[in-house]
């Protein structure tokens, strides 16, 4: 019979369908393997009574839906819809089975759902992570029934890009390719780091711009701090470079040069070689969160940025 030309609601016989045009492995013998996707398929057509209808619903054309019933009735062994009237009327057989898919499919779906809720964001840094954003996103997303995993990384951008982890949590200024989104989460004061024995860990009364000539200790990864953060800097200045903030710091204290960072380092990061000096006017710096915003973000991640 013509496809147009068959009743709604019946299933065509005859038709030695060994191959499924949405995807199902065959057994021996021609039969397809019972997959999520029959019963998904087989609710939908029994709630709408229509193959029209549940076709558009399943977003399925409506000869891949009939074959997918067809496939259905074979793996069972049994004709689970009348054949014999326009009307869509199943078997006993088929209402049994409605019964049971129903409660298949939402079992199903409510351990997926209980299981991408429990699924743990991996979040990457580099240093010093921002203490009071940290607990209060980690308490609200654990409420939510996730888990959060911290890895301390020297360049979460780089880790991010290898989708190595979900979350970068960065401080240093750039601009990020057009799959990456980002958002500022906390903004910090900036302090002065000198070697507790330069002549600079007794001054007073330092402005910023007094600072722009002297030799900078500058972390090219994740540093806050570079040449371009005075606006009217010294081209001929010393820079030392590093790629760590372990490096950075041990470079500051050996006097190599000053430094700037987060007034966080003041407790977190005390070091016997380090004096942490306030310097009124220097800038702020900031701390992003970074994500993939292309491909869209897993539903874990979503809901880590909902509370974020």
């Amino acid at each position: 019979m013509d496809e147009r030309a068959r009743p709604e609601g019946t299933v065509p016989t005859g038709a030695d369908d060994r191959t499924s045009a949405t995807g199902g492995e065959q057994r021996p013998g021609g039969h397809t393997q019972l997959e999520l996707r029959h019963l998904r398929a087989y609710v939908a057509l029994c709630e709408e009574s229509n193959y029209t209808r549940a076709a558009a619903r399943l977003h399925l054309s409506q000869p891949a839906l009939t074959r997918t019933m067809q496939q259905l009735e074979r793996h069972l062994e049994c004709r689970l819809i009348e054949r014999t009237s326009r009307r869509f009327v199943l078997t006993d057989e088929g209402t049994e089975l409605l019964t049971h898919a129903r409660r298949i499919l939402a079992d199903v779906d409510t351990v997926a759902a209980q299981l991408r809720a429990r699924a743990a964001v991996e979040v990457g840094f580099a240093w010093l992570l921002p203490t009071s954003w940290l607990a209060g996103t980690r308490r609200r997303y654990e409420a939510l029934g996730g888990r959060i995993t911290l890895h301390r990384i020297d360049d979460p951008l780089a880790a991010l890009e290898a989708r190595a982890i979900d979350i970068a949590i960065y401080r240093r200024e750039t601009r990020l390719p057009s799959h990456l989104e980002s958002r500022v989460i906390a903004t910090e004061q900036r302090l002065l780091a000198v070697a507790a024995n330069s002549p600079l860990a007794d001054a007073s009364d330092l402005r910023w711009a007094d600072l722009a000539g002297y030799p900078l200790v500058v972390n090219v990864v994740s540093g806050t701090t570079h040449a371009g953060s005075w606006e009217q800097g010294d081209p001929d200045r010393p820079i030392i470079t590093c790629r760590n903030f372990d490096e950075w710091i041990e470079l500051v204290a050996a006097n190599r040069g000053i430094g700037g960072v987060p007034a966080l380092a003041r407790s977190r990061a005390p070091h016997p070689g380090v004096v942490y000096l306030d310097i009124p006017d220097a800038p702020p710096s900031h701390v992003y969160l970074a994500w993939h915003a292309k491909p869209a973000p897993s539903r874990a991640v979503q809901r880590f940025l909902g509370v974020a």
